[in-house]
């Protein structure tokens, strides 16, 4: 009789309870699986797709539908989803705003900031955004656009991308400290290899550009259509770093004038904000 095949020495076939994306949890028994499903659940929700159905979620998460629709429920019940009954589907409901708000209220830097974006968004003809780090992202804050019809879709509050692939998340590691940026850089490195290898040598050039001119440029790298530079701001009360950035559609911009123009002026234009 053949015996069964055992399984490879190469492989770990021990059953995972985390959710992917939180291995580095595993046995940790503090760690609440429920609630990162949860939360992770709510993350699928996203402007290109606003409605999501519990057989969507489950084929994103890799949850069995029975857990997806516990999760939903109980979500809708706490205000975080609203069901569409009519289309069978999801959406995000406004407790998720109203979550967010006692944080953006105490980061008292998007006051400070705000009247020098609205200057610098008009003269540039962009948006301009107050970036700070989310885990391997930095998520804008704060934003100011012009009245421009390119500045409609530039950016928004929330609105996120990878440290490595922008030039604000370049700006961030510049301002992080040493051992700071070399933990982000080893993280980025484990969890993100395909776009460390993408970017990590435009992020060399950044950091050098950084250093020499106080500002990093990004020439369509996070979307096409979009140029932009940025610069390390200030530490918020918390501790949190935070980076200024100008978005410019790129037929708006004449050749140099990112380097030559708009990244001077907006490293001149933190130096003379308020320190309180």
């Amino acid at each position: 009789m053949r015996q069964a095949a055992l399984p490879s020495n190469n492989r770990d076939t021990t059953p995972r309870r985390t959710p992917e994306g939180f291995y580095e949890y595993d046995g940790d028994k503090q760690f609440a699986t429920t609630l990162a499903r949860g939360l992770q659940l709510l993350r699928c929700f996203t402007p290109d797709q606003p409605l999501q159905g519990n057989k969507d979620l489950a084929q994103r998460l890799g949850l069995p539908k029975a857990t997806i629709s516990r999760l939903t429920y109980t979500l809708v019940q706490l205000g975080y989803l609203r069901n569409d009954r009519r289309l069978g589907k999801y959406e995000l409901a406004p407790a998720v705003l109203s979550l967010s708000y006692p944080m953006l209220a105490s980061l008292t830097l998007r006051q400070i900031a705000r009247p020098a974006m609205k200057q610098f968004s008009d003269y540039a003809g962009g948006s301009v955004s107050l970036a700070i780090r989310d885990r391997l992202r930095v998520v804008y804050i704060e934003t100011s656009r012009s009245n421009s019809i390119f500045s409609r879709n530039l950016s928004d509050i929330g609105m996120s991308y990878p440290i490595i692939q922008t030039a604000t998340g370049h700006a961030y590691l510049a301002g992080c400290t040493p051992t700071e940026r070399q933990e982000l850089l080893n993280k980025i490195k484990l969890k993100q290899p395909d776009l460390w290898g993408m970017h990590s040598e435009r992020l060399n050039r950044s950091l050098d550009m950084i250093g020499r001119r106080g500002f990093a440029i990004s020439l369509g790298e996070a979307r096409p259509e979009i140029h932009a530079v940025a610069v390390p701001f200030r530490r918020t009360t918390a501790g949190e770093l935070t980076v200024i950035n100008c978005v410019m559609h790129v037929s708006q911009l004449r050749d140099g004038q990112l380097e030559e123009e708009i990244g001077p002026r907006m490293v001149s234009m933190l130096k003379s904000l308020p320190t309180v």
